[in-house]
């Protein structure tokens, strides 16, 4: 049956609950308010409320304040700001229990190195990370052509029936992964002529992030360091100045090494980070997925707040009037 949660329309089976559909959110044990066909419903029917064919469900999480600080992608809200990959994992096990305790909404995956559906013989991704839970984000990843790029999002969105919100990166060589920047203007010009909405990876240059804004892509995504190298953010300056400067979310893609790399990537104004190999490789992926999460939102609650300004020189904690000589 066809539920709509939030204005997103979502498939269930018969007989699921208010609470089952809170839980599938993440939002268990959180302070919600819950309104069914614009009726408000009461916390305590939550178990035994059972949902119908065409029902409307608006689930309010309440944030700390009253301030909502989420953040919108192509007309949607995202309250993460975390986004994940889904490559390098052990095993889809270990896949699924890392993706939620980063508490990601935003999953990407790598269309030419993953099944979701292409092989029937192989495990599929999204048996563990459902479409309906997750924002599924397929990613170009492997290819060094625009016409490479252009044809694998293309088959993404064939696959996941007409989805068209797709991660761009046209990569120039195998040994740096750095971006073809000249390439990837092709590609984006393309994909956005044929309806996509485009999430570009591009190096650490105002210029070419400016362009790729004007060219259409719904965000731009500024390499912190090379792929998987977890050397965090080399270029702060030139990540500060595309954010000052961007009038579409910026998210930095590639290079995060650890939860403080995360933070100051948010602590510059960015919109998110995506990561994979940060925490994939990490000994305890899972324990570091969680450690993203809160190193995310440590930063832009940092941001948010406002940095006390540098100085040279030393300035007492207490005030020195009054003191007794």
């Amino acid at each position: 049956m066809k539920i709509t949660v939030n204005g997103e329309t979502k498939s269930y089976v018969e007989k699921v609950t208010i609470a089952n559909v809170i839980s599938e959110l993440g939002l268990q044990g959180k302070r919600i308010a819950v309104e069914l066909n614009k009726e408000i419903v009461p916390y305590d029917q939550y178990d035994a409320h059972l949902l119908n064919d065409g029902d409307r469900l608006e689930i309010v999480q309440a944030i700390g304040g009253g301030q909502d600080d989420s953040f919108t992608l192509a007309g949607k809200r995202y309250q993460s700001r975390l986004l994940v990959g889904t490559g390098k994992y052990k095993d889809l096990e270990e896949t699924r229990l890392a993706i939620e305790a980063s508490g990601a909404e935003i999953v990407t995956v790598a269309i030419r190195r993953t099944n979701i559906g292409q092989n029937k013989d192989e495990p599929n991704l999204l048996d563990v990370i459902s479409p309906d839970k997750y924002t599924i984000l397929p990613n170009t990843a492997g290819c060094f052509t625009a016409e490479d790029a252009v044809r694998t999002c293309r088959l993404a969105r064939e696959l996941l029936g007409g989805h068209k919100l797709v991660k761009l990166e046209v990569l120039a060589d195998q040994k740096t992964l750095f971006p073809d920047v000249a390439e990837t203007y092709v590609a984006a010009e393309q994909l956005v002529k044929d309806g996509f909405d485009v999430m570009v990876y591009t190096n650490d240059d105002p210029i070419a992030a400016k362009r790729l804004e004007d060219i259409g892509c719904v965000a731009v995504m500024p390499l912190a360091a090379p792929i998987g190298s977890g050397l965090g953010i080399r270029n702060p300056y030139n990540i500060l100045t595309i954010v000052e400067n961007a009038n579409v979310p910026i998210l930095v893609d590639a290079g995060v090494g650890t939860a403080s790399d995360a933070a100051i990537a948010m602590e510059l104004g960015c919109d998110g980070v995506l990561m994979n190999t940060a925490i994939a490789a990490a000994q305890n992926p899972v324990l570091m997925a969680s450690a993203m999460k809160k190193g995310i939102e440590a930063g832009r609650e940092a941001f948010l707040a406002g940095r006390m300004p540098r100085k040279r020189f030393a300035s007492a904690s207490s005030p020195i009037d009054g003191l007794f000589l």
